[in-house]
């Protein structure tokens, strides 16, 4: 009896990896990679038949290549990632875009490069965030004349103290380019949810 248990434990041992395992283990070599901004690695990744590595995210942190590439390196890098279908609104573990994590880094160039790939430029993270209350918190004024230019809802309220963007931006006087933007700044007019009335 003892036999057939080792020998069991012994089979489970040696039996390969589930793919769960194996992607994990890819996954890891894929963001490391991007990390190092190794490039090779990172195209023989991609460019493997049948990949779907380009969207993974780390386990702790939920960060995929777009986010880690907002704080590590230039928009051509990100730019080939978005072409090879890379996700601009992937979220990480605490709900951040790339799009937010651009605007807080005041990275105009990748802000720019997501909104051409369709970044969501109201997709909030997980306190009511978007980008555009982001940039107004960081007072990047350039960053959030060119969010409102795109669409950026001003009305759309967070979820840390129910203020929008316009809010923010009207209560900080110390910032007057700010302030003249928000004013001068249309309400955005939101389709109406369907659905039985109350």
């Amino acid at each position: 009896m003892n036999r057939s248990r080792f020998l069991f434990a012994l089979a489970v041992a040696l039996a390969p990896l589930p793919a769960a395992a194996q992607q994990q283990s890819e996954s890891y070599k894929f963001l490391s990679a991007i990390e190092k901004e190794d490039g090779k690695e990172v195209t023989t990744m991609i460019e493997t038949p049948g990949s779907t590595i380009i969207n993974t995210k780390a386990v702790t942190t939920g960060k995929g290549a777009l986010h880690i590439l907002v704080d590590h390196s230039g928009s051509l890098y990100m730019q080939y990632l978005l072409q090879h279908k890379a996700d601009p609104n992937i979220r990480d573990a605490r709900g951040n875009t790339p799009l937010i994590l651009a605007a807080q880094a005041g990275r105009e160039d990748l802000v720019d490069l997501l909104l051409t790939y369709n970044a969501n430029i109201n997709l909030a993270n997980g306190a009511g965030q978007t980008p555009l209350i982001v940039a107004v918190n960081s007072r990047n004024e350039p960053i959030a004349r060119k969010l409102l230019a795109k669409g950026a809802d001003p009305d759309q309220t967070d979820n840390l103290a129910g203020l929008s963007a316009r809010a923010y931006a009207l209560r900080d006087s110390r910032n007057p380019a700010m302030v003249a933007l928000f004013k001068d700044a249309p309400k955005k007019t939101r389709a109406q949810v369907a659905g039985p009335k109350f």
